[in-house]
């Protein structure tokens, strides 16, 4: 049974994470030749506050570190 871990920023629609695993369960049946079945997705959403590049929070005041196509997390 394949198992993927996927940590990413928090702040993604709930849609957006039921389609990132729907298309990743997809991709791994495909690559391994196993029923989406047997395929496991766990997201792991990491805070801004915990998650830093280059020594930088991506929190605060480093917007310019986000990724391309990241939404903000509301307040």
């Amino acid at each position: 049974m394949p198992i993927v871990h996927i940590h990413m920023l928090a702040g993604r629609t709930p849609e957006r994470i039921r389609e990132l695993m729907a298309r990743v369960t997809e991709a791994v049946s495909t690559a391994l030749d196993v029923p989406p079945e047997r395929v496991r997705v766990i997201v792991s959403e990491i805070p801004r506050t915990h998650w830093a590049v280059g020594g930088r929070p991506m929190a605060g005041d480093a917007p310019a570190a986000d990724p391309p196509g990241a939404e903000k997390a509301s307040p």
